[in-house]
This record gives structure tokens, C-alpha cells and sequence, in this order.
């Protein structure tokens, strides 16, 4: 009987979460907690440092998020001055704008009590710095732009700070922040509870893991790495280069590709082009790429959640990357610049996506996997299509 009830799903409300919380999630529509959230919510609630290895799209933000909140509140009835609690880093803008989306979200009914900001926009640091100094409960950022804060002055961590947090952290070194993530170490307190989330136990998250956590517990889910075939299918086309686009429009003008849709490139100019080119036949797209400034990006992605666009063109260069490389500068630069704080495949939760059109086949089989972890995320049992154009 015993053995029944531990294999039995959980939900929310036996996790003893504040009600504040567990209204903010029905609000959500979130029945019952995923996989990764019912192995990882209780063991943080009880203030150990986790390593989540969950495949993308697994409910992995609110997992850490929910524990987060809830110690925050439980601290506020015993704290006597406002004070910075946790601290969550992630390795590009449009996730920080997420996360704090998220968590946001799940203060719906306590955003008195628990507030949250976002430093990772590149505005000047004298433009947030009277936010920072209201002090606000969790901070979310990069480590480049965290670590600005820090030694200007604006962020005092080592007196309040309980909570760390590194999102997608197999991506962190891969995006240049080891130097980064080295010297926020020194402004840290001695303790603290530590979260890693990732998608894969690399070599850069065991680096990682040995900088910040403290004798983890490590959650790894027998699971497959891409959404079950009830939620997921694919589809293989076969096409000449040339006749892609062509193949493409088709496909849309003609409703066989039905509900909203991410279509995957390989380069900043193959995403123009294929914008320019559905649109000469009435297709309405927007872009989403590494050159365009972090506000608009979040714009895009914000557009195609609330359904302005169907069809979001995205350049994921960083997948033609070795995550475990830095990539030497070319002699010459292109007079075009990329922000390095910018990631499409990784972690955006882009909302209701029914297809993933890989117009470039990604490189590797790791961003395939993320590509398609754009659909079919969380408990969503619709059947959805994923196509593949090669």
C-alpha cells in the first residue's frame, strides 16, 4: 500500500504551500505539479541545494520559482527589515524576462509581499539602481549584468541572500560567463541554498555544480529527451535547397501547417529572407535573432504569445556552437553586432506553439532536441507536429 502511494502523483495543494501560491496556480490552470516538480518542490522547501536535470519545456522555472516564493513569505513573518532574498541567474535577457514573468505569475496574490525584478535590460545602471535600492525580495539577471550591479554598488548580497539560482546552466559557460560566474562568488555569502536547473549534466554544469553547491541532491528523470509520442510528432520532408521556400509557403498558404509556428534558420540573414519572402504572399511573420536589440526581442516573442503573429522566424546560430568551446574572433568582425546575451531555442517558453519547422537542420542533435522543446512543453496533451525540412 505503501509503494501505491508513493507512486501516486502529488498535487500543489499537498505540498503545504501558502494559499497565496496555490490560488496564483489554479489561476495558472496547472491541475497537478509535472514530474520535475514533485521530486524537486519538496527537498528545496526543506533548504537543500539541487541540481534538476529536466529536458526542456518540463515545468523546470516554476519548480525552482514555487520553493522560492514560498520560503521568501515564510521569512516575512519573522523579518524586520526589507531585505534581497534570492538571486536568479540565466544566461540570456529573454530568459530573465521569462522567469520573472513566471514568478510574477505565481505572486498574483502576494505581490506586496514578494516583489521581483529583471536587471538584465541594458539600460544604464543608475536607471535601476532605485529599484535595487528598494530592495526587492528576488533579483533575476545575467551574470554580466549582475555582476555591474555589484561592483557599482547598487547590490549588497552577502548580508541577506539565501537563495541562489542558475537557469539553463549548461549554457552558462557556453555563453562566456565563467569569468563572470568566478567573481559573483565573491560577493555571495558563505551560505546559501543553491539550484541548478539544466537540461544536461555537461561538463560546464559539473564545473558549475563544484563553484556553487553545496552536497547536492541531484534529480535526474528517467525520461526521454524529447516529448513523448502522444504530444509529439515528426515529420520528414525531403527538398532541394532551391525549392524550400517555395515547399514552405506552400505548406502554410494551403492550411496543411495549421496554428501558430516557429520556424528555425540557421543565420541572421536566412531569417530576413524568409520573413521578406512569405510576406510577398500575404503571410504575416515576425523575427527573432541574436542582432536585434533585447527589448524588441522580447516584444516578438510577447507578439507571438498573444497571437498578433502566428509565425515567428528565428535564427538560432548559437546551436552551430560547441557548448564546451569559446569560439576564437574572426579577424575581421562583421559591422553587424550580436548581443551574446541573447538565446532563442534555449529556454524561451514561447506559449500554445502547435509546430517546429526546421528550415536549416540544426547541427547537432542536442539542439534538435531543444528546438522541438519549443512544443509539447509541460503536461500539454495536444497532439502537435513537428516538420522537418532538409
Amino acid at each position: 500500500m505503501s509503494d501505491e502511494e508513493d507512486e501516486k502523483p502529488r498535487h500543489f495543494h499537498e505540498m503545504e504551500l501558502d494559499d497565496r501560491i496555490l490560488k496564483a496556480i489554479a489561476k495558472l490552470g496547472w491541475l497537478q505539479p509535472t514530474m520535475i516538480q514533485e521530486k524537486a518542490i519538496p527537498l528545496l522547501l526543506e533548504g537543500k541545494d539541487v541540481l534538476v536535470r529536466a529536458r526542456t519545456g518540463s515545468g523546470k522555472t516554476a519548480a525552482f520559482a514555487i520553493p522560492v516564493i514560498q520560503r521568501i513569505l515564510c521569512s516575512k513573518k519573522l523579518a524586520t527589515e526589507q531585505a534581497i532574498k534570492a538571486l536568479i541567474l540565466a544566461p540570456s535577457k529573454e530568459l530573465c524576462h521569462q522567469i520573472c514573468g513566471v514568478v510574477k505569475d505565481l505572486t498574483y496574490k502576494c505581490s506586496r509581499e514578494v516583489r521581483c525584478i529583471d536587471i538584465a535590460p541594458q539600460v544604464d545602471l543608475s536607471v535601476q539602481k532605485p529599484l535595487l535600492v528598494e530592495k526587492p525580495d528576488i533579483v533575476v539577471g545575467t551574470p554580466a549584468r549582475t555582476l555591474q550591479h555589484l561592483k557599482a554598488g547598487n547590490l549588497n548580497l552577502k548580508k541577506s541572500l539565501e537563495m541562489v539560482v542558475v537557469d539553463e546552466a549548461d549554457l552558462v559557460f557556453s555563453f562566456g560567463y565563467e569569468d563572470e560566474i568566478k567573481e559573483l562568488m565573491g560577493y555571495m555569502p558563505k551560505i546559501y541554498q543553491a539550484i541548478l536547473a539544466s537540461a544536461t549534466l555537461s561538463n560546464d554544469v559539473k564545473n558549475l555544480k563544484s563553484l556553487i553547491l553545496h552536497n547536492p541532491v541531484t534529480l535526474k528523470l528517467e525520461e526521454p529527451d524529447l516529448a513523448p509520442a502522444s504530444q509529439l510528432t515528426h515529420y520528414h520532408l525531403y527538398a532541394e535547397e532551391m525549392d524550400k521556400a517555395a515547399i514552405l509557403c506552400s505548406l502554410l498558404k494551403l492550411h496543411l501547417i495549421r496554428g501558430k509556428t516557429i520556424i528555425f534558420v540557421n543565420t541572421v540573414d536566412k531569417c530576413y529572407k524568409i520573413k521578406l519572402f512569405l510576406e510577398q504572399f500575404a503571410i504575416p511573420t515576425c523575427v527573432l535573432n541574436s542582432e536585434l536589440p533585447a527589448a524588441i526581442r522580447c516584444h516578438s516573442v510577447n507578439q507571438f504569445n498573444q497571437g498578433i503573429y502566428d509565425i515567428i522566424v528565428a535564427s538560432d546560430e548559437k546551436s552551430l556552437e560547441d557548448p564546451g568551446t569559446k569560439k576564437e574572433e574572426p579577424a575581421k568582425k562583421s559591422k553587424r553586432k550580436k548581443d551574446k546575451e541573447s538565446g532563442v531555442s534555449r529556454g524561451i517558453d514561447f506559449q500554445c506553439v502547435a509546430n517546429v519547422i526546421n528550415f536549416d537542420f540544426p547541427q547537432d542533435t542536442q539542439a534538435y532536441i531543444h528546438r522541438a522543446g519549443r512544443t509539447a512543453r509541460g503536461n500539454n496533451q495536444v497532439r502537435t507536429c513537428f516538420y522537418i525540412l532538409c
